[in-house]
């Protein structure tokens, strides 16, 4: 039977970001290898979001060792079974607090990024609207309610309001009501710009409090103390909007730790407490929270997330958790690196995604596999420092190398570069099994 390929659009986007060092948004299915427990952990996670609960975890792995990757996993996952997933990367512009409104642009960031299985690209926030008001609208339909009538203006304004009753209570709750029903009479006249205005006002886009009240009637705005507030708003949202909860990924924590000034730090760290509270004490439901950190970024008692001690705390790992005995239901999940069987697996897949995409019949053997890998953990340090991120853009340099050089092989290659694995090495190599034995780490 004919192996199936990826589509080219697919194996382009893989290829071309691994090569990059970036995770691809779409075919990762193509190249998932191993961290099958960890994922397994975070889809439970899932199961409880859905449930009404709400979860709060850190992967903290060196760069390059399959973060974002896992990340990206779980997004797509969650995509797939109709969650919402917001995602974003810190950066020197995005942080929680700060006092030129970093806040308010890692809110932006997220909304931005909204992302739901018909729009996984981002900007799903318009389109989570509009199915939410069709569904109101044939619900009118169905109690026999004229379309058209004042009477079923009326009803479709009742139902977006007993909608949002439950949200009352919440911080913000009332006004996020009146931006929905503003939204509504908007939809309903043909009013582009009034629905602009109140996505405006979602995302977090207006200034001041004036602006919003003339624009669409309401008395608050998105600030930097805030923000959070209306994430949870958006969780519970959602769910009335039939979704089954809301996912918040956010990357690159490492950008708290690189903040020079100690007690701006420290206003970063406390708003990290209280949604980590929010979540593990019930205040915060249909909502999971995944962030992704450097080990030096967690442990720096000095810089780092321990350095506040709320959260060293609550995350530092209990006596008995140690490699091989870890504990996946804490909060903080650490990434191992990939077994070797899990990387030969890893560079057959990419090995015939290149093929796949430029239509040649790849005649690469299991022993220029093993001897690929042996050449990478060979070098000074690989034991400890070496990650997938450098062994595939090291693969795909290899595949790319030898397409263009017909008359060459891996073997060759690895040879002629003066590598300490030989040809003779190679050849002697019985099987894939025996090979990874002779492995010298």
């Amino acid at each position: 039977m004919q192996q199936r390929q990826a589509p080219k659009r697919v194996a382009t986007a893989v290829l071309n970001s691994l090569k990059g060092g970036v995770v691809p948004r779409v075919g990762l299915e193509w190249v998932t290898v191993g961290r099958k427990d960890e994922i397994y952990a975070l889809l439970a996670d899932t199961d409880v979001i859905a449930e009404g609960g709400a979860s709060f975890r850190f992967i903290v792995g060196r760069y390059g060792a399959g973060k974002s990757f896992l990340l990206q996993t779980i997004r797509n996952y969650c995509l797939d079974r109709d969650f919402v997933v917001l995602d974003c990367d810190l950066s020197p512009e995005r942080r929680f607090s700060g006092g030129k409104g970093q806040g308010v642009a890692t809110y932006k960031e997220l909304v931005r990024n909204m992302s739901t299985k018909l729009k996984p690209e981002g900007g799903a926030l318009a389109l989570i609207l509009e199915r939410w008001l069709s569904g109101i609208q044939t619900q009118t339909v169905a109690q026999g309610i004229e379309p058209g009538s004042e009477a079923f203006r009326q009803g479709v304004k009742r139902q977006i309001f007993s909608v949002v009753g439950e949200m009352q209570t919440m911080v913000n709750g009332f006004d996020f009501g009146i931006a929905l029903s503003y939204y509504y009479n908007a939809w309903q006249d043909g009013d582009d710009e009034g629905k602009a205005d109140v996505l405006r006002w979602l995302r977090g886009e207006f200034t001041t409090k004036t602006e919003a009240k003339r624009a669409i009637g309401v008395n608050i705005i998105v600030h930097d103390e805030n923000w959070y507030d209306f994430l949870k708003l958006y969780s519970a949202f959602l769910v009335q909007a039939g979704y089954r909860g809301m996912l918040l990924l956010i990357d690159e924590l490492v950008n708290i730790y690189r903040l020079p000034n100690r007690v701006t730090r420290q206003y970063n760290y406390e708003k990290i407490l209280m949604m980590y509270n929010d979540t593990l004490q019930g205040k915060a439901q249909h909502m999971g929270i995944i962030m992704g950190s450097t080990p030096q970024a967690l442990e720096d008692q000095e810089r780092g997330i321990y350095s506040y001690d709320a959260l060293r705390s609550r995350l530092t790992e209990g006596r008995f958790a140690k490699a091989g005995t870890r504990d996946l239901l804490a909060p903080v999940i650490r990434l191992d690196p990939l077994s070797y069987e899990e990387l030969y697996v890893l560079t057959e897949k990419l090995a015939s995604l290149h093929a796949g995409l430029y239509g040649y019949e790849s005649h690469l053997t299991g022993e220029e596999i093993v001897g690929f890998l042996k050449v990478e953990f060979e070098r000074i340090g690989a034991d400890t420092h070496i990650t997938p991120r450098e062994v595939i853009r090291d693969f795909i340099e290899l595949l790319n190398i030898t397409m263009q050089n017909p008359g060459k092989t891996i073997t060759d290659i690895l040879t002629e570069g003066g590598f300490a694995f030989t040809a003779a090495t190679l050849e002697n190599t019985s099987d894939i099994q025996s090979a990874f034995a002779e492995f010298e780490i």
